[in-house]
C-alpha cells in the first residue's frame, strides 16, 4: 500500500534520511523502530509531505505523492497522528471530533462519533470535557479518534505509547489491533519494543536515517545482535 524508495530528506543542510527504502503491505501493522534521533519522526513527516524529500520516490496506492501538498495526501486516504498530539484544548472532546470529520471514502471505514466512543471508552466518559482537561494519554486517544473521523485507509502513528500511563498503553495496543481488524493499514513509530511486538506484523529499524533491518518480529527476535545494537538504550 505504501512504497518508499531511496528517499533523502534534509533539515536545511542536515542530511536526516539517507536512501531510506521500505514498504508497508495493505492491511498490516508495521513498526518503525530506532533510537531517539534515528529519523523516525522525519520519516513520518516525509511520507506526509510535511518534509519534502529531496530525492527518491514514495508511492501510496496508485499515487506518487512526493511533491503533493499535505492536504492532498490526506485526501488520498492517509491519516497522520503526530507525536505532539495537537488537540484543540479549548474545544470539547466531541467538538474536536467534529473538526476531523470528512465525507465517506470508498474502501475505508466510515467512522462515527459513537463508533469512536465505543473504541475509546475514556473519551465517551469525557465527551463534554475540554481538551485541556484530559490527561496526556486521553489527549493521545483523542488525536487518534479525530484522525479516524477523516475515514483514512492508512494511518501514521508517531510514538503512540510515548509518555502515557501503562494502562493507556495497553488500551492503545487493543485499539491498533482493532484498527487492523477493520482493514486499516498502520505505520507506527516506536521506541517501545514490547509495545511494537504486541501489535506489529513487520518491523523496520532505522539508524542515522538509513534502514538496517526489515522483516517480521519473529525474525527480529531471532537476531538479538540487531536488537541490541540498534534498539538498546
Amino acid at each position: 500500500m505504501l512504497e518508499i524508495d531511496n528517499i533523502n530528506s534534509f533539515y536545511g543542510k542536515a542530511h536526516v534520511l539517507r536512501d531510506l527504502s521500505f514498504s508497508v503491505p495493505r492491511g498490516k501493522v508495521v513498526a518503525l523502530l530506532g533510537r531517539n534521533g534515528a529519523g523516525k519522526t522525519t520519516t513520518m513527516k516525509s511520507i506526509m509531505q510535511l518534509v519534502r524529500p529531496e530525492t527518491g520516490r514514495i508511492q501510496f496506492g496508485d499515487h506518487a505523492i512526493v511533491g503533493l501538498p499535505p492536504h492532498k495526501v490526506a485526501k488520498l486516504g492517509m491519516g497522520y497522528v503526530p507525536e505532539e498530539r495537537r488537540v484543540f484544548t479549548d474545544l470539547t472532546v466531541a467538538e474536536n471530533l467534529l473538526v476531523g470529520r470528512q465525507p465517506p471514502r470508498e474502501g475505508a471505514v466510515t467512522w462515527t462519533e459513537e463508533m469512536l466512543f465505543e473504541l475509546f471508552p475514556n473519551l465517551a466518559e469525557r465527551r463534554n470535557n475540554r481538551g485541556k482537561a484530559l490527561s496526556g494519554g486521553e489527549q493521545q486517544m483523542l488525536t487518534i479518534a479525530r484522525t479516524l473521523m477523516g475515514n483514512p485507509s492508512f494511518v501514521l502513528l508517531d510514538e503512540p505509547s510515548e509518555g502515557v500511563a501503562p494502562v493507556i498503553v495497553e488500551q492503545m495496543a487493543k485499539v491498533i489491533q482493532q484498527l487492523k481488524s477493520e482493514g486499516l493499514t498502520v505505520l507506527l513509530s516506536e521506541q517501545n519494543l514490547h509495545f511494537a511486538q504486541a501489535v506489529a506484523d513487520l518491523a523496520v529499524i532505522i539508524e542515522s536515517g538509513a534502514q538496517v533491518f526489515y522483516g517480521s518480529l519473529t525474525e527480529l527476535n531471532a537476531k538479538p545482535e540487531i536488537r541490541d545494537a540498534y534498539l538498546a538504550a
